[in-house]
């Protein structure tokens, strides 16, 4: 593969492995430009994690030396978790990782929610987060995308075969691609041009696609992170 399959807007990074596991894609992300870079989303275990972890402390570290905003992921269980718990998380990675933002996942796309939801954010916000990402996983409500709430919306969430046959809601054209963020897993290397291009089509200015299938795609490196240029 060539830089062809290099997504044109810029990358949020789900780095849902382990440094200790594969340092390799640590370091494959650390040495990345910023400039492409959204964030990376740090995920210790679902969440920061019960006792603090040096190695993962460490490695973080080193990312943010890099010049990379780290957002801490926080499950808020569509609606379900208690506000306390998910901001409890939020806290727990400004103190340990030093966290610039907050990647809120599993957000309920109902518009019964959204008093919950501006909640969290207003606590995010408060906690010292600059920027809150709604981790949808498919398109919500309209009212999610009202100013003042998330800064990112990711709107699909799941598999390459899935995401080429989405359509898009006529609402997501008032709003700037730069609200809209696109995950695809399960896609092969011959294809990652084809998905970098789909994702630019439907006005995503944020995306990421990566290899990795089964029940943690995400703890593979993207393929825009992969992709050896020629020379």
């Amino acid at each position: 593969m060539t830089g062809a399959s290099q997504f044109d807007g810029r990358l949020l990074v789900p780095l849902y492995v382990h440094p200790a596991v594969d340092p390799a894609a640590w370091q494959a992300v650390a040495a990345a430009d910023p400039g492409r870079i959204a964030a990376v989303v740090l995920n210790l275990a679902d969440g920061p994690g019960d006792t603090p972890d040096n190695v993962f402390a460490e490695a973080a570290d080193e990312l943010r030396k890099a010049g990379l905003p780290l957002l801490g992921y926080a499950d808020t269980d569509y609606g379900r978790r208690p506000h306390a718990a998910v901001v409890d998380d939020i806290l727990t990675y400004r103190q340990r990782h030093g966290i610039t933002g907050v990647y809120l996942d599993q957000v309920a796309t109902h518009p019964g929610a959204l008093a919950h939801y501006r909640r969290l954010a207003t606590a995010a916000r408060a906690a010292g987060c600059a920027t809150v990402v709604f981790g949808h996983g498919d398109h919500p409500d309209p009212g999610y995308a009202e100013v003042g709430l998330a800064d990112l919306l990711v709107t699909f969430e799941g598999d390459w075969e899935t995401y080429r046959e989405m359509t898009l809601p006529l609402w997501t054209g008032r709003h700037a691609a730069a609200r809209f963020c696109h995950l695809v897993y399960d896609v092969p290397a011959e294809e990652a041009g084809e998905a970098a291009a789909l994702i630019a089509a439907r006005r995503a200015g944020v995306g990421c696609a990566v290899p990795g299938t089964g029940d943690n795609p995400w703890s593979t490196l993207p393929h825009a992170l992969s992709v050896t240029e020629p020379t």
